[in-house]
């Protein structure tokens, strides 16, 4: 099927963000110290362009399952290792299987068809598939609704794939025990026969049955597939998607900093002995804190950008299956929707303790063009609120919007664009340089 789509007005949505977050730490390095990267010749804080594209991807399929937003109704995509856990879950709710039945049976299916699985001598791994697999929510629920009706030709398939894959998993355990030390006769006879298991050929799965697996767990209609993407290198005939959306790390407009907080976590237990002691001694006993520790907090002005293809997203939904009208008005949907979350959502670490996640940008700038347009460049001078005499949030405006409108006067391909902002002050700032801003979220879409 041809998905070449037509399309007025332009290809691209460039979105801008600034916005200053106070004491928080929404990603971490694998040391538990912020993210930073070298530009401009000094560090700079950093979150990672992974971090927001989950965090807007979920707060996308929230809101969609609950049936809000532009996408309320849409099917949405889940991105999980427990497909096996989820269609065996479908077996027994739906069709009535018994728990380890449906369990191996479903590992059976899904693995026949590609995918690995953890070690089977690990119970805590060895249902789940090695890689993130994003499909469609759904894709359990139709995988065992097609397994039950196939349950005749699946159950028995499935007896002789399930035994045969025991047999080398158990041939595998024992040439590494044999690689280990000597063995008795009697082992090796074991380990030649369940060598000579474990070289017999699995069975296929049966071609409709692994049709009906793939067609399951193909992006479909979910939406936020389209957007965001996939890949799954472990099933060749299971079609990947270039997503619609490119993004970019954020980074401080200037140099890092960030502060090593002390906390100490009291023990209520102990502390109610204290305060009831009878004795000084006794109390002396449960004095300090329960624990104690050390924790990095930054804070700064970030700027990030993201990209949606317009024309990609169409191209994919309709490869999808979508018609060309409902793909357009779903596009259309998911270009709004994608604009609230750039801008409403933010990564959960440390929400609690920090209350990030209720952070409004001091500024977005929305416009369209022909090609991607990155403003990092904008910032690789860092910014210097004694030396450039002001907030750095509102420097970083100023310094964006200059940029924007060099960049305006000298291409045909790109548009003026259309301004939000969540502070009065940096209002005060676009009112002064005859910039006008929009009242909302869905104003800043074309």
């Amino acid at each position: 099927m041809s998905t070449h789509v037509a399309l007025t007005g332009h290809q691209f949505l460039s979105l801008h963000l600034l916005e200053t977050l106070a004491a928080v730490l929404p990603v971490r390095d694998e040391n538990g110290a912020p993210k930073t990267i070298v530009y401009g010749g000094v560090e700079r804080h950093m979150i990672t362009s992974q971090a927001r594209r989950r965090a807007e991807r979920v707060y996308s399929r929230d809101r969609a399952n609950a049936q809000k937003g532009p996408l309320a109704g849409h099917t949405m995509g889940v991105r999980t290792r427990e497909w096996a856990l989820v269609t065996a879950r479908a077996l027994e709710t739906r069709h009535g299987w018994p728990k380890e039945q449906a369990l191996s049976t479903a590992r059976a299916v899904l693995q026949a068809i590609g995918l690995k699985f953890g070690d089977p001598a690990k119970p805590t791994v060895a249902n789940l598939t090695k890689v993130l697999l994003f499909a469609p929510a759904d894709a359990g629920e139709r995988i065992a609704d097609h397994i039950n009706t196939e349950q005749a030709t699946i159950g028995a398939w499935a007896e002789q794939y399930i035994a045969l894959s025991e047999a080398a998993a158990a041939s595998a355990a024992a040439k590494k025990l044999k690689g280990r030390r000597k063995s008795s006769p009697q082992e090796e006879d074991a380990s030649t026969n369940e060598a000579d298991a474990a070289d017999a050929k699995l069975p296929a799965l049966p071609k409709t049955s692994r049709n009906a697996v793939l067609t399951a767990l193909a992006p479909r209609d979910a939406i936020d597939i389209a957007l965001y993407g996939r890949f799954l290198a472990e099933i060749p005939d299971s079609p990947n998607v270039d997503g619609a959306i490119q993004s970019s790390h954020a980074f401080t407009v200037h140099e890092a900093e960030h502060t090593d907080d002390f906390y100490a976590a009291a023990d209520d237990a102990k502390l109610a002995r204290k305060s009831n002691a009878l004795d000084f001694l006794d109390a002396a006993d449960d004095s300090g804190a329960g624990m104690t520790g050390y924790q990095a907090l930054i804070s700064g002005t970030f700027y990030r950008h993201a990209v949606l293809d317009r024309r990609k997203l169409r191209q994919n939904l309709r490869a999808a299956g979508m018609s060309e009208a409902d793909a357009e008005s779903a596009a259309v949907a998911a270009e709004t929707e994608f604009v609230s979350s750039f801008v409403n959502a933010f990564p959960e670490a440390k929400k609690n303790s920090t209350a990030s996640t209720g952070v409004l940008p001091a500024l977005v700038l929305a416009f369209d063009g022909d090609r991607p347009f990155n403003y990092a460049a904008a910032f690789q001078r860092p910014i210097d609120e004694i030396a450039d005499g002001g907030p750095a949030g509102e420097l970083a405006v100023r310094r964006l919007l200059a940029h924007h409108d060099f960049v305006c006067r000298r291409r045909n391909d790109i548009t003026a664009g259309r301004v939000l902002t969540y502070e009065p002050a940096v209002h005060a700032v676009l009112q002064e340089l005859s910039v006008k801003d929009v009242e909302s979220v869905e104003e800043l879409t074309a």
